[in-house]
């Protein structure tokens, strides 16, 4: 009788976390959402890590502002977490990641200009109305995340 080797995983797992923010400004009686473009050429919301001694709010607004280039964004409510797995192509490369991501709800004013950060990875910033946000984003996780936004702004 063969005895089963253990296995281990070829590559080491690294547990993260990080937050992020989904912003919206009111234009008469739309809503438009502030989207990014990924390194991935993937649409999404911005997020980034948790820095020590950083409240996960005050990651999300920071990342937010950071990587869209806005001036002043306003914290309504938490949105939720997700979490994903993925091979790392930057700081630790080639190590898988278990990522959380804490997502919250900003909303900014209806002037607000959006600029790429390109030093935080993201390739463009783009204003998307409400109802073709769905046709956008990406990642499938994040649909959820983007419908618990609009709920929480169509009640208020």
């Amino acid at each position: 009788m063969k005895k089963n080797k253990k296995t281990t995983p070829s590559k080491k797992t690294i547990k993260e976390v990080s937050a992020g923010g989904v912003v919206f400004k009111r234009l008469g009686k739309r809503y438009y959402f502030a989207m990014i473009q990924d390194s991935y050429d993937k649409w999404t919301f911005p997020k980034g890590h948790v820095e020590k001694g950083e409240e996960i709010e005050e990651t999300a607004a920071r990342e937010t502002l950071e990587e869209m280039g806005l001036q002043e964004i306003r914290l309504l409510e938490p949105l939720g977490k997700i979490d994903i797995w993925f091979n790392d192509r930057f700081n630790k490369s080639g190590a898988l990641i278990h990522k959380d991501i804490h997502y919250f709800l900003f909303e900014t004013n209806k002037d607000a200009k959006l600029y790429a950060d390109i030093e935080q990875h993201v390739k463009a910033v783009q204003w998307v109305v409400a109802s073709q946000v769905l046709k956008r984003i990406s990642y499938k996780d994040m649909v959820p995340v983007f419908k618990r936004a609009l709920e929480f702004i169509k009640e208020s």
